[in-house]
């Protein structure tokens, strides 16, 4: 199956001069958890509701905040017409949970996530053995009881 067969193609998008309360309230709206960031007709960054918390609220900023200043600016992306197979093997091995998609003029056409796999039966398998690899333990950050 290609990206572009499983991928959400209406994708919503903030600007960097926007607050992170528009982007939120927008988040809430749509009942997602991250937006890309679009200026002058081009991908720049992508935020997340975790860009939102740890970037901006654990820093103490407020609800003014711009966009720019807490979005990711390196944006992991994927083609549309890449296999699903190949895309879910590198989202676990970058740990990302959705990939903005782009064509091959890196033109954003959609965004593919776990949950659009997940809803999918023949991609299930992949949805899975991807969020396996997101969720292995690892690192400084890791929350496991033997760290503790």
């Amino acid at each position: 199956m290609k990206v572009k067969e499983a991928m959400t193609r209406d994708v919503r998008l903030v600007r960097p001069d926007q607050t992170i309360r528009e982007a939120a309230h927008l988040m809430a709206e749509l009942d997602i958890g991250c937006l890309p960031v679009e200026e002058n007709d081009r991908m720049v960054g992508m935020i997340t509701d975790r860009d939102i918390a740890v970037r901006a609220v654990s820093e103490g900023r407020g609800p003014q905040t711009s966009v720019r200043e807490v979005m990711s600016r390196d944006v992991k992306y994927c083609y549309d017409d890449q296999s699903v197979e190949e895309i879910t093997r590198n989202m676990a091995d970058i740990r990302v949970r959705r990939l903005p998609v782009v064509d091959r003029n890196k033109r954003l056409v959609g965004i593919l996530s776990l949950g659009d796999l997940a809803v999918d039966a023949s991609a299930q398998d992949e949805a899975g053995e991807a969020l396996g690899g997101i969720s292995r333990p690892g690192g400084q950050h890791s929350q496991s009881s033997a760290r503790h």
